[in-house]
């Protein structure tokens, strides 16, 4: 099981957010945004912030840093990590199962990420044999998207999907991030896709509408 930061709702947890960082940083990354999204006092999610391993990255000349798969080449899309991306999402799912044991059903669950965490994130949660609440992709891709079409679990195809990505992104470029959302999209996926005029980062009009949506999935 992954080490995860974890941060626990004022009252009894009654959702859960998994959320993954992107390449090179670790689970510390997004934790200053819970107490910005604006969710109301007793939304009652626990938010689950998993480290990555460490692993050598071929585009940065091989150095082991924290990534949920190998970036073999300067088009990210490209020469896929197919081995390393099922192995994160082996265990994205090892983190869902644990959830479900502390008593969240998977309804109540939300998988999200950026960047590289972002790309698990969709891979795992259109793929996840239970429904889940909603999947969230920030300045991300879909990776493996040629095997959508035979991997994808019937609980999830009309599962929401949040997408949001910087116009100005110079590491995940927006086409590649409208790509894929046209590509979920074509497979009868509803996906919400929002721009903002950024680079790859995240933004407070972003954190708010990430706020809202993450309200109307779990706190009704």
């Amino acid at each position: 099981m992954l080490d995860c930061i974890e941060i626990a709702p004022d009252t009894d947890a009654r959702a859960s957010v998994i959320w993954l960082h992107g390449l090179g940083a670790d689970g510390n990354d997004f934790v200053p945004v819970v107490d910005e999204l604006g969710l109301p006092a007793d939304h009652g999610i626990r938010f689950v912030f998993p480290n990555a391993p460490t692993r050598p990255v071929t585009v940065n000349n091989g150095m082991p840093m924290r990534a949920w798969y190998d970036i073999k080449g300067m088009a990210i899309a490209d020469k896929q990590d197919a081995e390393g991306i099922h192995a994160s999402a082996a265990e994205i799912e090892a983190l869902i199962a644990a959830e479900i044991e502390r008593g969240i059903p998977t309804q109540r669950i939300v998988i999200a990420g950026f960047s590289q965490g972002g790309a698990i994130a969709l891979h795992t949660g259109v793929r996840h044999g239970e429904r889940l609440a909603g999947v969230m992709g920030l300045s991300t891709y879909l990776p493996l998207a040629d095997t959508l079409a035979a991997e994808a679990a019937p609980a999830n195809r009309d599962t929401p999907i949040l997408m949001a990505h910087g116009t100005e992104d110079p590491v995940v470029p927006i086409a590649l991030g409208r790509d894929s959302r046209d590509a979920l999209t074509d497979a009868g996926y509803d996906v919400a896709w929002h721009e903002y005029p950024m680079q790859h980062q995240v933004c407070l009009p972003q954190i708010a509408t990430i706020g809202r949506w993450l309200s109307e999935r779990l706190c009704g």
